[in-house]
């Protein structure tokens, strides 16, 4: 009774792609799933944390009841995610970088589905971080070395003073469909002689990797800092507001739910079809967040049980493939997170074991080009609340690797 969910899971699992960016959480195991990482406990944010500031923790299930000894291996990445080969475990760790376990583990508690939790915060009494930048942590089995996956996160120094803006007044259109991103940073505080090689930018929307914009070049330079003013590549779709959905209990409908049941194997969950949205309506989301929880808010990593949701989107056929995007998909376009056409019904639809929680979530074309854009029934407008965030990096001459020196956000 217990197994089919697993194999179902196994079965996703089996077709996640080999090339993946360095920059994403990536699980390469197929018993691992429910993969988080917050900086502090602000799960709507993206993981940065402040040096010597508040701690990121990172969880995750094995769905599984046997016991693993997973330990952790922390790395400094440079700006471009590659891992730092000028330093040494010593220069960014306090302690230990490797061969740590993780010992916080507990069983679930009468699930129908058997899963271990573990969890593991950095700092801890083993490992304190000393530098800023991008960190990938890789979790593996000390019994045969295999990864199980690897979760990123960042580490800023706040020593560049950054400011964003944003318009909808763009040079592709006029409040219509697109959102332009504006900055401003001073770095007076480092002795920056030249900024074009010594800095790193980069500026995302709702903290997705998959179309951040990678050095944009800037309009003005002064003394002490730089100035992104209608630059085009800036220019984001404003999308539409994500959808979003919370399972609180296995038997009955809650928010966003069309209908649950039990069929003798597993619980079920089927969302409401996504119809098509030709105008804006402004709903308050998540923009891909998500929150693990049941409907008595207690022990959730534990007893929340998972539940196969059949998500289901009114559309025509797309000119490329579609994908369910959000912070729980990692930003990732692989087969367990891609929709089928439905000649019959004329829906695009997809099964997604996950468990019990909110979350929110957008469907995106992914074109033969690898542009992504919003599917075409769910509208594209200025109005859309987006998020927009700006890492700056620095490498001074002589440096050795890159640090995160910078860090601004800003709602649209």
């Amino acid at each position: 009774m217990r197994t089919t969910l697993l194999a179902l899971i196994l079965t996703l699992s089996a077709f996640v792609a080999t090339n993946s960016f360095a920059q994403y959480n990536d699980i390469k195991s197929e018993n691992i799933a429910s993969l988080q990482v917050v900086a502090g406990k602000d799960w709507l944010s993206m993981p940065i944390a402040t040096l010597n500031g508040e701690p990121i923790n990172i969880s995750f299930d094995d769905l599984t009841h046997e016991y693993h000894r997973y330990v952790y291996r922390l790395q400094h990445c440079e700006a471009d995610w590659s891992v730092s080969e000028g330093i040494f475990d010593s220069d960014y760790c306090e302690g230990f970088a490797d061969g740590c376990t993780i010992d916080d583990i507990e069983e679930s508690l009468n699930t129908n589905t058997l899963y271990t939790h573990y969890r593991l915060s950095i700092p801890n009494e083993n490992c304190r971080i000393k530098m800023s930048g991008n960190y990938r942590l890789t979790v593996y089995d000390e019994n045969n070395g295999d990864t199980i996956f690897t979760a990123c996160f960042m580490i800023v120094e706040p020593l560049v003073k950054a400011s964003m803006s944003v318009t909808t007044n763009t040079e592709i259109s006029i409040n219509k469909a697109h959102q332009q991103v504006g900055a401003e940073i001073n770095y007076s505080a480092l002795n920056i002689t030249n900024p074009s090689t010594e800095l790193y930018t980069v500026v995302m929307q709702n903290g997705r990797w998959s179309t951040a914009r990678i050095n944009p070049t800037p309009q003005y330079q002064t003394g002490s800092g730089l100035r992104w003013e209608y630059n085009r590549d800036l220019i984001f779709d404003g999308g539409n507001e994500y959808h979003k959905f919370e399972i609180l209990d296995v038997t009955h409908p809650t928010l966003g739910i069309e209908n649950t049941w039990w069929d003798g194997t597993n619980y079920h969950a089927q969302i409401w079809t996504d119809l098509p949205r030709p105008s804006y309506v402004y709903d308050e989301d998540a923009n891909g967040s998500f929150y693990i929880r049941n409907s008595d808010n207690i022990e959730n990593d534990r007893i929340s049980e998972y539940v196969v949701v059949n998500f289901r989107l009114q559309a025509p056929r797309q000119n490329g493939r579609v994908f369910i995007n959000g912070v729980w998909t990692n930003d990732r376009f692989t087969p367990q997170y891609e929709m089928s056409y439905n000649e019959q019904t004329k829906l695009y639809e997809a099964n997604v074991p996950l468990k019990q929680g909110y979350y929110s979530y957008q469907y995106l074309t992914k074109h033969n080009d690898n542009s992504l854009h919003p599917v075409s029934t769910e509208g594209n407008f200025f109005q859309t609340e987006n998020s927009y965030q700006m890492l700056i990096y620095y490498k001074g001459i002589g440096q050795r690797t890159y640090r995160l020196v910078g860090y601004s956000k800003i709602r649209s």
